[in-house]
């Protein structure tokens, strides 16, 4: 059996919101913004090279979010 003193904190509603609210906001400017603002810089490159580029930085950005949010839920912050 567990000890019921063991058990984290439990958060509101109203920061549950916001919180999912501020990470959705974070995921879209990273993830499609961020993409796209560096596929705007760059020239001279095939759309082949070009593919790569936004899927290799999506997929980057979708880790690094993922491993974020890890962090954030170990300090019992989420």
């Amino acid at each position: 059996m567990t000890d019921d003193t063991d058990l984290p904190p439990q958060i509101g509603w109203l920061r549950a919101v916001l919180t999912v609210a501020a990470i959705t906001l974070v995921a879209i400017a990273v993830l499609v913004y961020g993409t796209n603002a560096v596929l705007t810089k760059v020239h001279g490159k095939t759309h082949g090279s070009l593919v790569a580029v936004a899927t290799t930085m999506f997929f980057v950005g979708l880790l690094a979010l993922a491993w974020a949010l890890r962090q954030l839920q170990r300090r019992k912050m989420i």
